[in-house]
């Protein structure tokens, strides 16, 4: 049957700004693997968090401007408001990483190395399934395509919350006073978030997926 979404919808500027988000997205998990690198090596967390605000920023404009684009495109290749569902996911990954980096530059005791370096790791193989997963949008993928990056993203999400909870049983039962307690807490629920972050971004697509399946 003829489609005027088809006719229409050819236009690859929403691919284009949903693929520059999760970019965006990515490049800020990796200025926090070189945050956490130069805080185990120097022992004192980096003062200038100017990069992450800048990540931030940067996702921000381009979700302003999916919206923008939103308001002046008659028909878009995907629904407008999964196109938008997906531009705020992604927004909420550098966003959750700088309030995390906020929190350490902050923290004045030493940050426990091998917690945040499991954490990291989960959060960049997160984030790298959802930039894959993205990137399969243009192409009107299907569920097998993309479903070695879904795979990677629930494992990433599954092995953060046993990290999580691993860490949170050190915290009850190690020798930290009250504040150390409540502030580390914090630090690992960003943590966490960060990578839930992922998973919304990445439960986005599917959704999209499945719709045009």
């Amino acid at each position: 049957m003829f489609s005027l979404k088809k006719l229409f919808g050819k236009d690859d500027k929403f691919y284009d700004l949903l693929e520059a988000g999760a970019d965006e997205a990515k490049a800020s998990v990796s200025l926090l693997e070189g945050y956490l690198e130069q805080l185990y090596k120097t022992g004192k967390a980096p003062e200038n968090l100017d990069e992450f605000m800048q990540s931030r920023r940067a996702e921000k404009r381009i979700r302003n401007l999916v919206l923008e684009e939103l308001s002046r495109t008659f028909v878009t290749p995907l629904e407008r408001e999964d196109i938008e569902a997906l531009s705020v996911a992604l927004y909420r990954i550098p966003k959750s990483v700088e309030k995390m980096v906020e929190r350490l530059s902050i923290y004045p005791g030493r940050v426990p190395h091998s917690a945040f370096q499991r954490q990291s790791e989960l959060l960049k193989l997160a984030v790298e399934a959802v930039v894959v997963m993205v990137r399969q949008l243009r192409s009107g993928t299907n569920l097998e395509k993309i479903r070695p990056a879904t795979d990677r993203l629930h494992y990433a999400e599954g092995e953060a919350d046993r990290v999580m909870f691993d860490l949170l049983k050190e915290l009850y039962r190690g020798p930290y006073d009250a504040k150390e307690l409540v502030i580390l807490q914090e630090i690992y629920e960003l943590a966490e978030q960060s990578v839930d972050s992922c998973r919304n971004a990445g439960n986005i697509v599917v959704q999209i997926v499945l719709k045009h399946s």
